[in-house]
C-alpha cells in the first residue's frame, strides 16, 4: 500500500514537473514572439520617423507638424490588437505614405514645383485627426488611404502655370463667355492644388 502511495507521488510529482517545463517552453515561445513583433514595430516606426525627419530637415514638412505625421505609425496600436494583421497593415500604410511623398517630391523637383508639394503636406497634416484614439481601423482602412491619394501635384510646369493667350473680342458676350471660362481654369487648378 505504501508502495502504490509512494509510486503515485513521484509519478504527480513528474507529471508536473513535465506539465511546467512544457508551461515554460511555451511562456517563452510567446515571449519570444512578441519580441519579433515589438522588433518590427520598432523598425517601422524608426524608419517611418526618419524618413520624416529627412522631409523635415530638406523643409518639406514643417517642423510643427513632424509630431502629427509621426503619430500616424504611433498611435497605431492605440485601439487596434497587437497582432500580425494589424503589423502588416501598419506597414503598408507607412510604405504607401512614404512612396507617395518620396514620388511627388522627384516629380516636382524635377519640375521646381517643391513649394506645391510642401502645400499639400501642409493641408495633408491639418487633416489629421489630433486625438489618438481617433487613429482606429476606419482611420487606417479607408480616411487615410484618401488623404494620401490627395499628396499630388501636376505632372509639368506648363499645367502649374498656364499660357493663357489674349484674344481680341468685337462682342461683349465673347468676352463674358470667357470670363467665365477662365474663372472655370483657375477653379480647375485651385483644385488641383488642393
Amino acid at each position: 500500500m505504501t508502495y502504490i502511495v509512494f509510486v503515485s507521488i513521484v509519478l504527480l510529482i513528474t507529471i508536473l514537473g513535465v506539465y511546467m517545463v512544457i508551461e515554460n517552453n511555451r511562456q517563452k515561445a510567446r515571449d519570444a514572439e512578441k519580441k519579433i513583433f515589438n522588433e518590427r514595430v520598432k523598425d517601422i516606426t524608426s524608419l517611418y520617423k526618419r524618413k520624416i525627419a529627412e522631409y523635415v530637415d530638406c523643409k518639406l514638412i514643417r517642423p510643427k507638424h513632424a509630431p502629427k505625421f509621426n503619430a500616424i505609425v504611433g498611435n497605431f496600436f492605440v485601439v487596434q490588437a497587437h497582432n500580425e494583421e494589424n503589423l502588416a497593415r501598419l506597414e503598408r500604410v507607412s510604405e504607401h505614405l512614404l512612396s507617395q511623398v518620396g514620388s511627388e517630391l522627384n516629380k516636382c523637383r524635377s519640375n521646381d514645383t517643391v513649394d506645391l508639394l510642401t502645400e499639400q503636406l501642409f493641408l495633408f497634416a491639418a487633416e489629421l485627426p489630433s486625438a489618438g484614439i481617433a487613429y482606429n481601423k476606419n482611420f487606417y482602412t479607408e480616411i487615410l488611404p484618401a488623404l494620401i491619394s490627395r499628396i499630388q501635384t501636376p505632372d509639368s510646369y506648363e499645367t502649374t502655370h498656364p499660357v493663357v493667350e489674349p484674344e481680341e473680342h468685337d462682342n461683349t458676350e465673347d468676352a463674358a463667355n470667357d470670363d467665365a471660362e477662365q474663372s472655370q481654369l483657375h477653379q480647375r487648378q485651385a483644385d488641383a492644388i488642393n
